[in-house]
């Protein structure tokens, strides 16, 4: 590409003849200029067969310096430009419009007419780190197919800032929109409050939206209200999540055994206060210039109960569900609710314990949880871990076999990072595949703000690192399913393929590595995360539940505490033989009223 000849001329420079001299020694493919003087100038001088000029577009109201029009004028003479010509290289803007919502407009007729007369059509403005329109969902590779893939035209290029993922869409993605899986449910696509990337998340849309984009297991995080219903929601706390603030303000309260911040939870309100909010689409990463999600969907949706969940999951015909239980320890000693039991009813109700045909998941931070669904063999239990580890000891496996069959980790527990950079993988996927534990990794983001700069600011690149060989997990948790299900329908996913191009799995830290002249330069590596012992994984029985009509008439006697238990602190042992303790006293000092 060359800009400013008119400059080179006034230094008594010839760009024209530095090419030429070029082209003795050297393959030229394309040459491309936004200065019309200059590519008519290599007329007659240049093989056009084998170096294609291309005349360069600049924004619509920047003035061509040779004819003194505007590029916009230059767009309706298209029969001109192949007079010098043999394509045309264009913001991408050009092509399909962006309004100022950023939300893609029709696309222009620009590529067809172009084609028809002669014109290869290449754009340009592509950048995996910047927000393109909310259409595309944070996946660059949607934005490339978008302008290769579809009904109507197809470019001949694209200019851009990475290359990789402009291949990887051409040669691993396009026209793969109804292909098959290559290796079907292996790994899982599980949704993460459903495609709560697109919709706000736990909604009869996010769900629908996730059974669209092809996820394998849709998921419910069970939260409770005051009268009992089990809904799902990925939190207690209401505050953040929906417009509870507008109306249940004088409700919030901080209960430090859920979160350390105040809250307005779902267990303080009725089922029907808890109808009148309105979801909102979490925005997590805001807070970055421009980075929220789909602001058009932002209050769209309603709450799904439990049992509408259920419903919908068997008319569906998913391959599996995942319930996940919180707090199950402080609802039971505090509000008198026994979550567990309540979502072994629903599941029960539903049929869920009496049929294989769909995989069924309980997730839980609490061991105490799981264990209450060993009596069905076919659920698979799986304990979540919230905190980051590298690592599990050998007596812990035994001790978390005994209750699950597989665990939910964070990526940086596989990958960790520092300052945005990957430093290394963890020996915790090998560690639990030996121990026959499957392994699933949360939570996956599109926003390159998300990813570690390794990948390029590629959500693909990063679960394809994830997926593929040598860490090879079971299944990846996702706020996009459709990203997910996009890379495991290309044959690229396939490692038995032998094909011409396909995905490339980072090698963690070897990019920090290259920046700092193979470790020299490094900057002082952080404390390795812990490896899990068995007090991180057991957690004490759960606290019998609390019986609201004991507590009114101890609430009138001389003790009005003394029935309540705390709730048992999470993977602690010795908070958890204190709290156990002083459980057993309450129940010891109600059995003696």
């Amino acid at each position: 590409m060359l800009q400013y000849s008119n400059f080179y001329a006034q230094h008594k420079l010839d760009p024209a003849l530095y090419i030429q001299d070029i082209l003795k020694t050297t393959a030229i493919n394309y040459i491309s200029s936004p200065e019309i003087s200059f590519l008519k100038s290599l007329n007659g001088k240049i093989n056009k067969i084998n170096t294609q000029l291309i005349f360069m577009f600049r924004e619509a109201t920047a003035v061509e310096p040779t004819t003194n029009q505007t590029y916009a004028s230059l767009l309706k003479d298209l029969p001109s430009i192949k007079l010098f010509a043999t394509g045309i290289l264009v913001p991408k803007a050009y092509i399909l419009p962006v309004n100022a919502q950023m939300y893609l407009e029709a696309p222009t007729t620009l590529v067809l007419d172009a084609h028809k007369q002669g014109l290869q059509v290449y754009a340009y403005s592509f950048a995996n780190d910047d927000v393109a329109s909310y259409n595309y969902s944070y996946d660059p590779t949607a934005e490339y197919l978008q302008f290769i893939d579809n009904a109507q035209f197809s470019v001949d290029g694209f200019l851009t800032d990475f290359p990789s993922t402009a291949s990887e869409a051409i040669a691993c993605l396009a026209h793969n929109k109804n292909a098959s899986r290559t290796i079907k449910g292996k790994p899982l696509v599980i949704s993460y409050n459903g495609a709560s990337g697109v919709y706000p998340g736990s909604t009869d849309l996010a769900y629908q939206q996730a059974v669209d984009d092809g996820a394998d297991v849709i998921d419910c995080s069970v939260q409770m209200s005051k009268d009992g219903v089990a809904f799902c929601s990925d939190s207690a706390d209401l505050a953040s999540s929906t417009t509870a603030k507008a109306t249940f303000l004088s409700r919030a309260a901080t209960i430090p055994e859920i979160q350390s911040k105040n809250g307005i939870f779902s267990f303080d309100l009725s089922w029907s206060e808890i109808q009148t909010l309105q979801p909102l689409i979490a925005s997590p990463f805001s807070n970055a210039a421009g980075m929220v999600r789909n602001p058009a969907n932002k209050s769209k949706g309603k709450f799904v109960t439990l049992e509408d969940f259920l419903e919908f999951s068997k008319q569906k015909k998913v391959l599996g569900i995942l319930i996940d239980i919180q707090n199950a320890a402080y609802l039971a000693s505090n509000k008198g609710l026994s979550i567990a039991d309540t979502v072994a009813t629903a599941l029960s109700n539903a049929t869920f314990d009496k049929q294989s045909t769909q995989k069924v998941l309980i997730q839980s931070d609490d061991s105490a949880v799981l264990s209450k669904f060993s009596n069905v063999p076919s659920y698979e239990k799986v304990l979540r871990i919230e905190e980051e580890v590298s690592g599990i000891l050998t007596a812990t496996v035994d001790e978390l076999k005994k209750f699950a069959g597989a665990v939910n980790l964070r990526r940086t527990s596989i990958i960790p990072s520092l300052n945005s950079f990957t430093t290394a993988s963890t020996p915790i996927v090998e560690e639990m595949h030996k121990a026959n534990i499957s392994v699933y990794v949360s939570v996956f983001s599109n926003e390159f703000v998300a990813i570690a700069q390794d990948y390029y600011s590629d959500p693909i690149v990063e679960l394809a690192t994830y997926i593929s060989s040598p860490i090879g997990v079971d299944g990846v948790v996702t706020e996009y399913p459709a990203t997910a299900t996009a890379y495991l329908r290309s044959p690229c996913s396939n490692p038995d393929a032998k094909l011409d191009y396909t995905f490339t799995p980072v090698l963690p830290g070897a990019m920090l590595q290259s920046f700092s002249g193979g470790g020299s330069g490094m900057p002082p590596a952080a404390a390795p995360a812990p490896t899990l012992a068995i007090a991180d994984v057991v957690d004490p029985p759960l606290p019998p539940v609390y019986n609201s009509s004991t507590a009114t008439n101890i609430s009138a006697s001389t003790e009005p505490n003394a029935a309540t238990a705390p709730a048992p602190s999470k993977n602690s042992q010795t908070t958890n033989v204190a709290n156990l303790g002083v459980s057993l006293i309450a129940v010891m000092a109600v059995s003696l009223l």
